[in-house]
């Protein structure tokens, strides 16, 4: 192995990581069952994938109530912990760790995946967006406005789905607070207009996060525990930042000190927002010294940025994405300096082994 910052181990919490190339979560739409649950193709694509740090699994539904996008898998069911389990065993035979995204989308959703009933969300405010139904890609409506008893509910579907995920054998959980989806629109002033304990001042819109957090802990050890977050997300996903959104992103990792977590996984930009007066362009800069524990960046890094961020101090790993996706065995292609595959847009979230699992790794590549 070469001497580069990501290939070296990283010690999180009580887990020893071989590297510190981590694969993002990324929706792959495989679940393709009336199960929405895990089977062997997903026992394969994630076992090829084993030699990273640690793997994030795709976003997962904690509830019916979450999901917003056909054929993504559950952590809610009995055949859905069946499935995982199946999973975290072949990592684990390969030496691996991993986690679930939990997730819930909130209002990125369609009555057509609720039998007609809205879907929920902090406001009824439409994010004028599109879902991804089982009949193509449809407009999103105004969403209902979560009841008290709902978010109740909601918060014992993210302890349940941490439950679940332990039952299924997961190293961890991630909780998907980020790129618009339920959490993330609590926070943000254009999503969220309540006027009760979960809306209005920056700790009240970020109340549900940290019940949520006590909730998990109470089922999983805190520092298996993980969070990701996208601070300057603008223009995407409904959601529009404000001159109050750095401000919420400060306080709520300022807060998360207050936690022995596994990691803190933040994005940058998704969009350039130099522009953007009240918007932060170098999350990791920014964050870095706010946060005391594990922290994790992702979005556009390669080899060479990937390595720099980290001799930098300015993280402690990198999460990547599409490069991943074409190149399972990416760890390795960094240590031999090896030319990456490219990824084919197209089968991104089609059903079947297509695009799936039929990348070949170095190995496989010379031999053919």
């Amino acid at each position: 192995m070469s001497n580069q910052a990501l290939l070296s181990p990283l010690t999180m919490g009580d887990l020893n990581l071989r590297n510190r190339v981590f694969m993002a979560p990324m929706t792959r739409s495989r679940a393709n069952n009336p199960e929405n649950a895990p089977f062997d193709i997903h026992v394969k694509y994630y076992q090829q994938r084993a030699s990273s740090g640690l793997i994030i699994t795709e976003g997962s539904q904690i509830s019916k109530k979450a999901v917003g996008y056909i054929n993504t898998p559950g952590i809610y069911s009995q055949a859905q912990i069946d499935g995982w389990k199946k999973v975290t065993q072949a990592v684990h035979e390969e030496g691996g760790h991993i986690f679930i995204q939990l997730w819930h989308v909130g209002r990125i959703s369609h009555p057509d995946f609720h039998n007609g009933e809205l879907p929920h969300a902090p406001s009824a405010i439409n994010p004028n967006s599109k879902s991804y139904t089982p009949q193509g890609f449809k407009e999103t409506v105004a969403p209902k406005e979560m009841t008290l008893e709902d978010i109740k509910q909601t918060i014992e579907d993210f302890k349940n789905g941490a439950k679940n995920a332990m039952e299924a054998g997961f190293d961890g959980v991630e909780i998907h607070s980020s790129n618009g989806y339920l959490l993330h629109q609590f926070f943000n002033n254009s999503s969220n207009q309540r006027t009760d304990q979960y809306g209005g001042s920056i700790e009240n819109k970020t109340r549900i996060l940290f019940e949520i957090i006590d909730a998990i802990k109470e089922v999983m050890p805190e520092n298996r525990i993980g969070l990701r977050l996208n601070p300057s997300l603008h223009g995407a996903f409904g959601m529009e930042a404000d001159e109050e959104t750095i401000p919420t992103f400060d306080y709520i990792v300022n807060k998360l000190n207050d936690y022995n977590l596994a990691y803190l996984h933040l994005s940058e930009p998704f969009t350039d927002v130099s522009d953007v007066e009240f918007l932060e362009s170098n999350i990791a800069k920014r964050y870095r010294p706010i946060y005391q524990g594990t922290l994790v960046i992702n979005s556009n890094f390669d080899q060479k940025s990937g390595n720099q961020v980290i001799e930098e101090g300015l993280a402690d790993a990198v999460a990547f994405g599409k490069p991943f996706i074409s190149n399972p065995d990416l760890p390795e292609r960094f240590a031999q300096h090896a030319p990456l595959a490219d990824w084919d847009q197209d089968t991104f979230y089609t059903p079947g082994e297509k695009g799936y699992t039929d990348y070949p790794s170095l190995e496989e590549a010379k031999v053919d």
